[in-house]
């Protein structure tokens, strides 16, 4: 096998991160867009040792989890990868992540991984995109090889995989309501007709940095946040005129300064129309978002991902819970009710200080938000002041916890533990070093982000007597 030869396979499975695999004689290959059960032909792009990277050439015979992907900028866009994918094949190769996550990395072959919650709605369902202007438009291949005058001096959409500065543009985006597409091409026109100059990441210059947009999965509430790189008044007007007239679903206009030469969507934002904020629901708590607000990004599932965990948790009214990275505390405030009180430490003072104006907002007062690094803070003083816990919540980063966290959590022996994590991987490293006091009872995946490789799951945790 070298580099440039062609093969026809069988996808086997998905792998690691989303990757397909295929074998040939035992050895691996990863095929990028492939589905399992496809029969495919491949390119040999690069030759490991124990492995190999391929180019996808040709779907020969289509397996029965291939589907037509909804969105016309699949495969090109870094949005989402598995729009191709029969989404019960989706749910599947998600709690198998789990199981190989647990098997490889904490050497528990055992566990008990249940059935992956699967997402309501599959499309339709982040209640925040952040789109970015571009002054470097991507081409795609059909595109080029068009023959059409391009103008590629101006985008508006996301940024192609692996690339700091081109911008796909888009006409449409199904993980948002219908209505983003249609603001998305109005923007994209109001904007090139008044020659507004987009972002150029390479010079530092350009008035349109980021477009924002915010809704409420239970109010008839969204707000659009137009992000510049300076203030102009007749400019506001005009977007705000095109909003009123064009878009009743935004109930507020948003425009931020941000002068940085970093490319984030944060800096001094002003109110430009409507309350400069709006309103959404996970359990029983209200929370008011503003465009820095702390908040889950799939509302309907967070919702479903905290009935999990409350679940597993098997909360008494006496129970004392300690809830750490508890980020603007919705988890907290979710549990809050079924016990006695919820002590919550996070790092971040902005989410702390959000967390406590969100249990103010709601009349929850058996709450206590700290803030500091759970290195530091997370230890005998804090045991001191609000006394052991019956149950401890985690819910930590994507890197997973600081193995002094993980020594420190397995000393404390709460009686049950719940971790909530976003990577699998980590999750079971984490619990690998845990596996001497606590047996692991059961995870549960739960699909947050439909269409793509990302995981989250729920691991309940038991004291061993």
């Amino acid at each position: 096998m070298k580099k440039g030869q062609e093969l026809e396979v069988v996808i086997e499975r998905f792998g690691d991160r989303g990757k397909s695999i295929a074998r040939v004689d035992g050895f691996v290959l990863f095929v990028p867009g492939g589905v399992p059960g496809d029969r495919v032909r491949v390119g040999i792009r690069r030759k490991k040792r124990s492995y190999a990277e391929t180019q996808l050439i040709e779907v020969v015979e289509p397996g029965p989890a291939r589907v037509a992907p909804r969105c016309t900028h699949f495969g090109v866009c870094g949005g989402c990868k598995w729009q191709h994918v029969d989404y019960s094949t989706q749910c599947e190769a998600k709690r198998q992540s789990v199981v190989d996550a647990f098997r490889d990395i904490a050497g528990l072959g055992d566990v008990d991984v249940a059935a992956t919650v699967a997402a309501d709605p599959v499309y339709e369902y982040r209640n925040k995109m952040e789109f970015s202007f571009s002054a470097a438009r991507w081409l795609t291949s059909d595109e080029i090889a068009s023959g059409r005058e391009i103008d590629r001096s101006f985008a508006l959409g996301l940024h192609v995989p692996r690339n700091f500065e081109k911008v796909l543009d888009l006409s449409e985006c199904h993980l948002v309501p219908s209505w983003v597409s249609r603001l998305l091409n109005e923007f994209r026109s109001l904007a090139k007709s008044h020659g507004w100059s987009p972002w150029n990441v390479r010079d530092h210059t350009g008035y349109l940095r980021h477009l924002v947009v915010r809704n409420s999965a239970e109010y008839d509430e969204a707000m659009v946040n137009l992000v510049v790189s300076a203030r102009d008044g007749d400019r506001e007007a005009s977007v705000v005129d095109m909003l009123q007239r064009r878009f009743p679903e935004v109930t507020t206009g948003i425009v931020t300064l941000n002068t940085a030469v970093s490319q984030t969507s944060y800096g001094t934002a002003t109110t430009l129309f409507g309350p400069g904020f709006i309103r959404d629901r996970i359990g029983r708590a209200d929370y008011r978002v503003t465009p820095a607000s702390f908040f889950q990004t799939n509302t309907r599932q967070a919702d479903r991902l905290y009935d999990v965990a409350r679940t597993l948790a098997e909360l008494t009214p006496s129970d004392t819970v300690y809830d750490l990275y508890c980020g603007a505390g919705t988890i907290a405030l979710y549990l809050a009710s079924d016990v006695s009180r919820v002590i919550g430490v996070e790092v971040i003072q902005e989410a702390v200080d959000a967390a406590r104006q969100n249990a103010l907002d709601n009349g929850v007062a058996n709450v206590v938000f700290e803030q500091g690094d759970m290195l530091e803070h997370f230890g005998d003083e804090l045991v001191h002041r609000h006394g052991r816990p019956d149950v401890v919540v985690v819910d930590p980063p994507r890197a997973g916890m600081h193995p002094r966290v993980v020594e420190r959590l397995s000393a404390l022996e709460a009686d049950r533990l719940v971790y909530v994590s976003c990577n699998p991987r980590t999750m079971a490293r984490d619990i690998g070093g845990l596996s001497d006091r606590y047996r692991v009872d059961t995870v549960v995946p739960v699909d947050m982000f439909p269409h793509t490789h990302h995981t989250e799951a729920v691991a309940r945790l038991t004291r061993k007597t």
